[in-house]
């Protein structure tokens, strides 16, 4: 077998080992795709105009709050700031992924960029601190299926919005802030782990009640932040007798 075959066994053998990673994602995000083709075209949008907006954004939260504000007659700058409160998160993930993917083409970079989502950055992020190479194939292979089913739901929502059931009576809608949470605990061997969540979540839950959403979803994260570059970083047991 040459070497360049065994190249390529290799890229898809990684492509489709992100794939298996995405199908818990893309399960428990379908609830919410249908969801928002509903919503879009209740809020005067067509189905193609629906779907668009999923290819061409690809923020389900961000696209649910653009298409409250579109139609209450809002001013353009303040759907935009309100999109990006929602998104702000994404400036953290784009910055700490950036380390990982820096070996990567211009235009392979720049598409990570566009199909990174939360659980995407917590993955690949987990994958590289186990000292794993994030490579291409790999993580378009996570990323992928989502971006796509997310556009598919999309439009199936926005097509047959109106015979789909309130998804909180059905209680599905738990599903993705479970699998989040998930993500979250995969991290809970970083120092510092339990007073930054302690604070995002103290921080968020307080602005939500305050000022309300989306804000809370920027001021939880930026709690956190502030927590980790103020206090002190824990050092190891070997360390600290040193």
């Amino acid at each position: 077998m040459s070497a360049e075959t065994l190249t390529e066994n290799s890229v898809a053998t990684d492509f489709w080992d992100g794939v298996w990673l995405s199908t818990p994602v893309v399960v428990a995000a379908a609830p919410f795709g249908l969801l928002f083709g509903a919503i879009a075209v209740d809020n005067g949008f067509s189905v193609l105009e629906a779907s668009l907006m999923s290819a061409l954004i690809f923020g389900g939260a961000s696209q649910m709050v653009g298409i409250e504000l579109f139609g209450q007659h809002v001013a353009p700058w303040l759907i935009v700031l309100s999109i990006f409160a929602v998104n702000f998160r994404h400036v953290l993930y784009s910055a700490s992924i950036g380390r990982r993917i820096a070996h990567w083409p211009v235009i392979q970079q720049a598409l990570g960029y566009f199909v990174l989502t939360d659980p995407q950055y917590a993955v690949a992020e987990r994958k590289a601190e186990a000292g794993e190479t994030v490579g291409f194939a790999w993580y378009m292979g996570l990323g992928l299926p989502v971006y796509v089913f997310w556009v598919i739901e999309s439009a199936l929502g926005a097509v047959f919005g109106k015979l789909i059931p309130d998804t909180h009576a059905l209680g599905i809608d738990f599903l993705l802030p479970i699998y989040f949470l998930g993500l979250v605990l995969g991290f809970r061997k970083r120092p510092l782990w339990l007073p930054v969540v302690i604070a995002s979540a103290a921080a968020s839950i307080i602005a939500y009640k305050t000022v309300g959403s989306p804000w809370h979803v920027s001021i939880g994260a930026i709690a956190g932040v502030l927590l980790a570059v103020i206090l002190p970083p824990h050092h190891s047991g070997v360390e600290a007798k040193r």
